[in-house]
């Protein structure tokens, strides 16, 4: 297996960041962008129902995706780790037992899903004809999310061992024939929402599909699973996918309070705050893609016990996320008319779109030290950290400060206030990553290695407390 080697074990660090985070970011702008797209072609069908159950339905994806987000993380986290150790069968063993794991756990989830689909539905909101709607689409659309969770596991394996840009082709291949289909199917075949699910269906095989054949390819395949080797990394794989999970589920119910109280505003106010918020994923779609990016760097040096590599590595995610939000947010300043002119942007609206093209998204900064952060913590054994931060962030820290932002500057507080948490718990995070890093990455009580061959009482031990 030539190319299980660790890659990330030498080499310039700053450049192994860049690399791997513009790579992924690649993919999630192809993301970004088929989503508007598909919306665009349910949108000209002109009937506003059927807008409407799309984005009921993506309401529940959202969370299904969450599950999956959780499992990749545990599987490149724990194939990182293997190959920094120099142990590629172990690696190998990872990658199988972590794929088993996610195709047991997606098929489950997904049953269960779809035989709550009209509660769930009826729990985000939807009524009648649009209800209705939303759970016909969701029936096509959830017995694919096993394909989903084994792409993203797949992606994850697959920078693990730094290929990101067989991860990126895995996305885009998924984001083009959903591209495809959808006109086909939504006109040519004059299937409305049944079209648009279908393709939807389609793109996620092509994810898992593109996603695992690089691995049975070029990195040794998927080995046979084995009782023993499937309960030896059940404890490994729950300890990061559990808070990983959590973690990503924190980022809705933030954003949630965040809509409610830019409600009391106006429908004017409401719409400037949607359009940033799709504006935000796009400008800056390498900082989300940091997190992936630059994790499988922490974990094969923190798997070699590099520690000095380790926080270099930390460093220079930290330093290439401010290059990043300086150079977009200049960007960002210079077009804020254009973009406000594109978007038929007036009043309050405008002055929202102005506001985060500047001082809100140089402050985006801290979002980026968070997702930095969260890569540290998951992949050296401390996931339950990154839980902690988000939550917090959209919790405790975004319901007092987004609540006194409105209070002494109406709507455009709102968005200041959510920007103050981020700044909060971004700097909350920097400093229990140094202190993590500088501790060789466990806490004084807990020296054993958690997730080595050595410590697999400890993990259960660990995960019980």
């Amino acid at each position: 297996m030539a190319d299980g080697r660790a890659k990330f074990l030498s080499g310039n660090l700053f450049g192994h960041v860049a690399s791997m985070s513009l790579l992924a970011s690649v993919g999630l702008v192809a993301v970004f962008l088929v989503d508007f797209v598909d919306m665009i072609f349910i949108s000209m069908l002109g009937k506003a129902e059927l807008a409407a159950a799309v984005g009921y339905a993506g309401a529940i994806l959202f969370f299904t995706t969450s599950f999956g987000i959780g499992l990749g993380i545990a599987a490149g986290a724990l194939v990182a780790r293997a190959l920094g150790q120099g142990d590629t069968q172990l690696a190998r063993e990872r990658t199988t037992h972590a794929l088993c794991y996610g195709a047991i756990f997606g098929v489950v989830f997904a049953v269960l899903v779809f035989l709550a689909l009209d509660p769930l539905v009826h729990l985000v909101g939807a009524q009648g004809e649009t209800a209705d709607l939303a759970i016909h689409f969701l029936q096509i659309v959830v017995p694919s999310v096993p394909f989903l969770m084994l792409g993203m596991m797949g992606s994850a394996i697959l920078r693990a061992h730094g290929d990101a840009r067989r991860a990126m082709m895995a996305t885009i291949s998924g984001g083009v024939v959903n591209a495809i289909l959808d006109p086909i199917l939504i006109f040519g075949f004059d299937l409305d929402l049944t079209g648009a699910a279908l393709a939807s269906f389609a793109a996620r095989v092509v994810i898992a599909y593109t996603a695992l054949m690089p691995i049975v390819r070029h990195y040794g395949g998927i080995a046979r699973p084995r009782l023993a080797g499937m309960w030896r990394d059940l404890f490994p794989v729950l300890a990061i996918a559990v808070p990983a999970i959590l973690t990503q589920v924190a980022t809705p119910v933030g954003q949630a309070y965040v809509t409610r109280a830019m409600a009391a505003y106006g429908e004017d106010a409401v719409a400037g705050m949607a359009i940033v918020s799709r504006m935000m994923p796009v400008a800056f779609a390498v900082i989300f893609a940091l997190s992936g990016a630059v994790g499988p760097i922490i974990g094969q040096n923190f798997g070699a016990g590099d520690m000095g590599r380790v926080k270099r590595t930390y460093n220079a995610g930290v330093l290439f996320a401010g290059i990043v939000i300086v150079t977009i947010s200049a960007g960002l300043f210079l077009t804020r008319g254009p973009l406000a002119a594109l978007f038929d942007a007036d009043g309050i609206t405008m002055t929202l779109i102005f506001l985060f093209c500047g001082p809100l998204s140089l402050a985006f900064f801290f979002n980026g030290v968070l997702f930095v952060s969260n890569a540290a913590f998951n992949n050296m054994g401390h996931p339950y950290y990154s839980t902690v931060t988000n939550w917090g962030r959209n919790t405790v820290g975004m319901v007092p400060l987004v609540w006194l932002g409105s209070v002494l500057f109406g709507a455009p507080g709102v968005l200041i206030g959510q920007a103050a948490a981020g700044v909060l718990f971004g700097s909350l995070a920097w400093v229990l990553a140094l202190r993590l890093i500088a501790s060789g990455g466990r806490p004084k009580e807990q020296r054993t290695e958690v997730f080595g061959r050595e410590g697999r009482l400890m993990a259960l031990l660990h995960l019980r407390r």
